[in-house]
């Protein structure tokens, strides 16, 4: 599973041949959670109230460019690297 971004301690990865909806891992400490790319929000799993509130953000700033890996991965390529949280 390629890591496609990190910042704040959290590693931000994409899995190939994911199912729908576009999502991405998050993963912080021990926790882990998939983040919806549409909504920000977490479909399943559990971060942190300050790990997820980054992410989010992280993601709002990012979207294109995670619908853009998204489709890499589902025609099994390798997503490009996303800068981190700004």
């Amino acid at each position: 599973m390629p890591e496609i971004s990190r910042f704040y301690g959290i590693i931000i990865r994409m899995f190939y041949s994911e199912h729908e909806p576009p999502h991405f891992h998050a993963q912080y400490e021990e926790y882990n959670a998939q983040i919806n790319i549409e909504s920000g929000k977490i479909v399943n799993g559990f971060l942190p109230s300050r790990a997820e509130n980054l992410v989010y953000s992280w993601c709002r700033e990012h979207s294109d460019e995670l619908n853009e890996n998204w489709l890499l991965c589902k025609n099994h390529k390798r997503p490009f690297k996303i800068k981190p949280l700004s």
